[in-house]
C-alpha cells in the first residue's frame, strides 16, 4: 500500500488550488513525480508487468537521445493492453511515496507558495496517487493517458494548449518564469536536468542529483520530504 503521513489535507489541497497565482511572494515549487515523489518509477513497473513488447530496448534508445519522451511513451505503453483498473492494481504494493510529501505540500499550503507537479509520467497513476493521499486537487501537468484495447495512447499539452513532442518539464518551468514566478523545483532525472537549471533553487536527487555535483552546480540533496521542509523554510528567510 501508499505510504504517507497520515492527516487529512483535503482542504489544504482545496486551498491549494485555490491560490495559483495569487501568492504574495510569487514563489512556487515545480515537483517531478516519478521517483522524485515517490521511490520507483511507477511506468516502470507498470511496463514491466504488462508491455507485450522489448519496451526497455525503447528506454535506452530514449536515454541515448534517439527518441522524444513522447515517442518513448507512445511507442511503449501501447504494448500494453490491459483496462485501466487492472494497471492500476499492480501498483497498490509497489509505489511508495517518500515520507513528509504530504507536510510538505501542506506546507506549501501555509506559507502561500504555489505547488504543481509537473512530471513526463502519464495522469491516470498520478491522480490514483493524489487521491489516495487526500490530494485531488493538486495541481497536475503530466501525459494525457487514453485506455484502448490497441493500447494507451499518449499525448503532451503544453501550457499553450498545444501538443509537444518533447520538452515538457521546460515548457511549463518557462511559463511559470514568464508569468512572474520564482521556482524552486524538484527532481530525480535526465529530463529534470534542463528546467532545473531555470530555476531559483534546486531539490536532487538520483541522476539530477549527480549531474548538478558533476558540474559544480547549486543544489541541496534529497532523501525525503521532511529534509525538504525544513530546507524550504531556510530559503523563504533569505527569499526577497
Amino acid at each position: 500500500m501508499l505510504t504517507y503521513t497520515a492527516f487529512d489535507h483535503a482542504s489544504s489541497a482545496m486551498t491549494l488550488s485555490s491560490r495559483h497565482g495569487c501568492d504574495a511572494m510569487r514563489t512556487m515549487v515545480q515537483c517531478d513525480f516519478d521517483g522524485t515523489i515517490t521511490e520507483g518509477d511507477a511506468s516502470f513497473f507498470i511496463l514491466d508487468a504488462y508491455a507485450r513488447g522489448d519496451w526497455r530496448q525503447l528506454l535506452k534508445e530514449y536515454r541515448e537521445r534517439k527518441t522524444s519522451v513522447l515517442e518513448f511513451n507512445t511507442r511503449a505503453f501501447a504494448m500494453v493492453k490491459e483496462d485501466k483498473q487492472t494497471v492500476l492494481d499492480i501498483l497498490k504494493d509497489k509505489v511508495r511515496v517518500r515520507e513528509g510529501f504530504c507536510d510538505m505540500v501542506d506546507y506549501c499550503v501555509r506559507r502561500g507558495l504555489r505547488f504543481a507537479i509537473v512530471s513526463n509520467g502519464l495522469d491516470f497513476y498520478i491522480d490514483s496517487t493524489l487521491k489516495e493521499l487526500g490530494l485531488e486537487n493538486v495541481e497536475v501537468h503530466a501525459a494525457q493517458a487514453c485506455f484502448h484495447p490497441g493500447g494507451i495512447k499518449v499525448q503532451y499539452i503544453g501550457p499553450d494548449g498545444q501538443q509537444l513532442a518533447d520538452g515538457f518539464k521546460e515548457a511549463y518551468i518557462r511559463s511559470f518564469l514568464e508569468s512572474g514566478y520564482r521556482v524552486i523545483y524538484m527532481g530525480n532525472g535526465y529530463s529534470d536536468i534542463a528546467p532545473a537549471r531555470q530555476a531559483r533553487h534546486v531539490f536532487a536527487t538520483g541522476e539530477l542529483l549527480a549531474y548538478f555535483r558533476e558540474n559544480n552546480l547549486e543544489y541541496r540533496p534529497m532523501e525525503n520530504f521532511v529534509d525538504v521542509v525544513r530546507e524550504l523554510g531556510v530559503i523563504s528567510q533569505v527569499q526577497v
